[in-house]
C-alpha cells in the first residue's frame, strides 16, 4: 500500500537559485552560459514538428497530464459553462484529462499538424467517456505565424466588449461529432463564440521562435474574455533536459535544437513575466503561492497564472 505521504503532490520543494549556482560552478556546463549573439535569430521549422508528430502517431507517446488539474485548480472549480482554448494541443494529452474532469467545458484546440489533430480526435473518440468528442473542436493553425480565427472572438465583439459567452445547453449538439475546422457548432445568429475563459499553453511556447513569442502572447490576450485566465507551464532554465544538450546543439541563448530538428527554449521567470505582462496580462497570485520552479521528476519547469 502506498503511504499517504508518498502519494501527496509536491510542486514547490525546490529552490531554483541553488540550482543556478550549482550549474555556474560546474566547468562541464560552461557552454550553456557562454554569450550568444543576440542578433542571431534561431531557425524555425514547423515541418520538423509535423515530422515529429508523424513519427509518434502510433501508440500513446505522451501521457495524460492529469497533474494540471492539481496545478491549476481553477479548471476544476469553474461552475459555469466554460470555453477553453488549448494552444498547441498535440495528441490531446492536456485536453483529455480536462474534458474528463469537467462536463461543462468546451475545448477549442489548435496545432500546426493536421495529422496530430486527427490523432487527438481518435484518442478522444476511444476514451470511453460520455460527450468527450462532442466537446472537442480542433482547428489547424500555425499560431506562430497566423492569428486566431475571428470566430473565437471577432474584432467587433472585442471592441464593444458586448459578446456573450456561448450558451452551452442550447448551442451544444450532443449527438454530433466535429471534423477538423468544422464550424457547425457556431449558431447562425452568432458572429463568434464570444472569447474564451481559459487558455492553456502547456509546453508549447518553448517550441516557438523567440522573436515570435510576443506575437503569440498578444494573440492569446486578444481572444481571452475580460477576467479570463491563461495557464502557462513550460521548461525552466537549467532543466535537466537543457543540461544534457551538447555544445553543438545550442543554436541561441537558452535555445537548443534536437537531432530531429525541433527546437526548445528554456525560460527564466523574468522572461516569462515580461512576455505576458508586455501583452497586457496581469500576473495572478494565489493565496500564499508565487509562481516558481517545479521539481517534476527530472525536470524543472515554470508555471504562471495570468489574468486578462
Amino acid at each position: 500500500m502506498v503511504e499517504e505521504k508518498e502519494a501527496q503532490y509536491y510542486s514547490k520543494d525546490f529552490q531554483w537559485e541553488e540550482l543556478r549556482e550549482e550549474v555556474e560552478r560546474d566547468p562541464s556546463l560552461r557552454h550553456h552560459l557562454a554569450p550568444f549573439p543576440s542578433s542571431s535569430p534561431h531557425p524555425s521549422d514547423v515541418d520538423a514538428w509535423r515530422r515529429f508528430h508523424r513519427r509518434h502517431s502510433t501508440g500513446r507517446f505522451f501521457k495524460e497530464r492529469r497533474y494540471l488539474l492539481k496545478e491549476f485548480p481553477e479548471l476544476v472549480y469553474c461552475d459555469d459553462f466554460t470555453n477553453l482554448l488549448e494552444v498547441g494541443c498535440g495528441n490531446g494529452s492536456t485536453v483529455l484529462p480536462i474534458l474528463r474532469a469537467k462536463q461543462n467545458i468546451l475545448v477549442y484546440a489548435c496545432d500546426c499538424s493536421e495529422e496530430v489533430l486527427e490523432k487527438a480526435k481518435e484518442i478522444l473518440a476511444t476514451a470511453n467517456a460520455v460527450s468527450l468528442e462532442q466537446r472537442f473542436h480542433p482547428f489547424l493553425l500555425d499560431f506562430s505565424v497566423g492569428g486566431f480565427p475571428n470566430w473565437l472572438f471577432c474584432a467587433s465583439c472585442q471592441k464593444n466588449s458586448l459578446a456573450k459567452p456561448l450558451n452551452f445547453p442550447s448551442d451544444f449538439k450532443e449527438n454530433e461529432s466535429t471534423t477538423l475546422n468544422d464550424l457547425s457548432f457556431l449558431r447562425e445568429d452568432r458572429c463568434c463564440i464570444g472569447g474564451v475563459d481559459f487558455i492553456t499553453l502547456i509546453f508549447t511556447m518553448s517550441a516557438v521562435p523567440l522573436q515570435k513569442m510576443s506575437f503569440v502572447a498578444d494573440n492569446c490576450f486578444s481572444v481571452l474574455k475580460p477576467g479570463g485566465l491563461l495557464l502557462f507551464r513550460d521548461y525552466g532554465l537549467y532543466d535537466m533536459t537543457m543540461l544534457r544538450f551538447l555544445p553543438e546543439q545550442r543554436v541561441g541563448c537558452n535555445v537548443y535544437m534536437r537531432s530531429d530538428g525541433t527546437l526548445s527554449y528554456f525560460f527564466s521567470l523574468d522572461i516569462v513575466r515580461d512576455l505576458f505582462l508586455g501583452a497586457g496580462f496581469i500576473e495572478k497570485i494565489r493565496s500564499g503561492f508565487l509562481p516558481e520552479v517545479l521539481l517534476d521528476g527530472r525536470t524543472y519547469e515554470w508555471i504562471l497564472l495570468c489574468q486578462q
